[in-house]
């Protein structure tokens, strides 16, 4: 039989335990270290560090094609010759009305960094589409999907707030045509405040992701991001020297 001692003794031990774990502090977040994680994204002008050939996956940026007219895709990279790591080629976008020629001259670009050797995964598309533009995006990638050989795929970065306000059915129909979005937690060399909440909205996003970080941005994994099911991992950007 229990004695009311030994029951009012067990109610306020378990009342100690739990005012305990409430004192105890959430984990801090740290830098993040390049050297903690295996895929990243190499920017133009930005050297590749002597360790990077031990990486699992890099993102290399190719060219981009800026906002002014003509429409015309810039190269900012000579082909590379990558040894070891999973390369995907990247182009920065700033419009969405695409000739014929813009779409050949990258698909031309995919082919020669083949034929130079690296292990080519694809085509990643970073383009700062508006929350509220999500449709226009998917029609325009849907177009590309198209043109895109099958043996590469297509990779997109997205932003934090599609999570809460992009129209999930613009999402849904992102989810038959890319193979991933890379979703951005950063500006410039800083960690965007009140990531978390807008992470916890992948939970329903039908379509693999991975969770861009910047170097030396500060950092602290959310609760159950790991165990999501379409979760890939980090990719770090890394950045010049100041």
């Amino acid at each position: 039989m229990v004695t009311r001692r030994a029951l009012l003794a067990g109610l306020l031990g378990t009342a100690a335990l739990a005012a305990c774990r409430r004192r105890q502090p959430a984990a801090r977040a740290t830098r993040v270290d390049p050297r903690d994680h295996a895929a990243f994204f190499l920017w133009a002008g930005v050297r590749a560090p002597d360790w990077l050939g031990a990486a699992r996956t890099v993102y290399l940026l190719a060219g981009e094609v800026p906002h002014r007219d003509p429409p015309r895709f810039v190269p900012l990279r000579a082909v590379p010759r990558v040894r070891g790591p999973q390369v995907w080629l990247t182009v920065r976008v700033e419009r969405l009305d695409w000739p014929e020629a813009v779409t050949q001259t990258v698909l031309q670009a995919l082919a020669r960094w083949e034929m130079a050797g690296n292990r080519l995964v694809g085509l990643q598309v970073d383009f700062d589409a508006a929350t509220r533009g999500l449709a226009g995006y998917a029609a325009f990638l849907a177009r590309l999907r198209a043109r895109l050989p099958q043996r590469w795929r297509l990779s997109i970065t997205g932003l934090l707030d599609w999570s809460a306000g992009g129209d999930p059915a613009a999402l849904a129909r992102l989810a038959g045509v890319v193979d991933e979005i890379v979703v951005q937690t950063y500006q410039g060399r800083r960690t965007i405040p009140g990531y978390e909440a807008y992470l916890r909205g992948l939970r329903t996003l039908p379509i693999p992701f991975r969770v861009a970080l910047v170097e030396g941005g500060a950092w602290r994994e959310p609760p159950g991001l790991a165990a999501q099911p379409n979760f890939r991992g980090y990719v770090v950007f890394l950045l010049p020297p100041r």
